[in-house]
């Protein structure tokens, strides 16, 4: 097997040759959080912070994935390159891009189902630097494996990413980080409004579960396409 510090060099180099960026240089940012544009949840949130692990939870259809491309999309609009590790192969480009997530900003990595490689690309990614966020998808992983990952990986991952002006975002169907993450949130379904048989938009609940607050953020998400 290569040895770390070479799968690190060799990515480094193939990332700055892709998006013409010099990675691994940390570079100071305006703000230490990313305001999403969603105004019910930065209210309840303040924004995702910078230099730390969010763990965003919930069952499928809660929100967890739009919240996370409305994300990148404030992210790459302000030319900030990302990345997103993707345990089940589940990101779909088309919607993503319809979110208003700049494609040309954004690396995809597909990890096949494969938990351990997925945490691995994670960590080299916010070891190589330059990116402004890393999004971490297990949402679809089986919980039974999802449970299997040990608390030394996120805490790498969350030693990995302090002192950086990036942020680390943990999709998942139930809160798997523990003290290793800096904010918890939740996102629960209410209610769906539908429209001559289609899907039109659903209504969304969200919960800071770390730190702890009695206020809900209620918020909506259309349909794409």
């Amino acid at each position: 097997m290569q040895p770390a510090g070479s799968r690190k060099i060799e990515l480094e180099s193939l990332l700055a040759g892709r998006f013409d960026i010099p990675l691994g240089i940390r570079e100071p940012v305006e703000s230490e959080r990313l305001l999403v544009g969603l105004p019910e949840l930065d209210g309840l949130t303040g924004g995702l912070e910078r230099g730390a692990l969010t763990e965003v939870f919930g069952a499928t259809s809660s929100g967890r994935t739009t919240f996370a491309l409305r994300a990148l999309a404030e992210a790459t609009a302000r030319g900030e390159i990302c990345a997103w590790a993707d345990t089940c192969d589940n990101l779909d480009p088309a919607s993503a891009a319809a979110a208003g997530v700049d494609l040309d900003h954004l690396l995809w990595v597909r990890c096949g189902g494969d938990a351990e490689r997925a945490l691995a690309s994670t960590d080299l990614l916010l070891q190589a630097g330059g990116f402004g966020m890393v999004v971490l998808d297990i949402a679809h992983l089986a919980e039974r494996a999802a449970g299997r990952i040990p608390l030394v990986a996120w805490f790498r991952l969350r030693r990995a990413i302090e002192n950086t002006p990036a942020i680390l975002l943990l999709l998942s169907r139930t809160p798997q980080a523990r003290q290793c993450a800096s904010a918890v949130l939740e996102m629960r379904p209410r209610a769906a409004a539908w429209s001559g048989g289609l899907l039109r938009e659903v209504r969304l609940a969200a919960a800071s579960r770390k730190p702890v607050r009695r206020a809900e953020a209620f918020w909506r998400a259309r349909a794409i396409g």
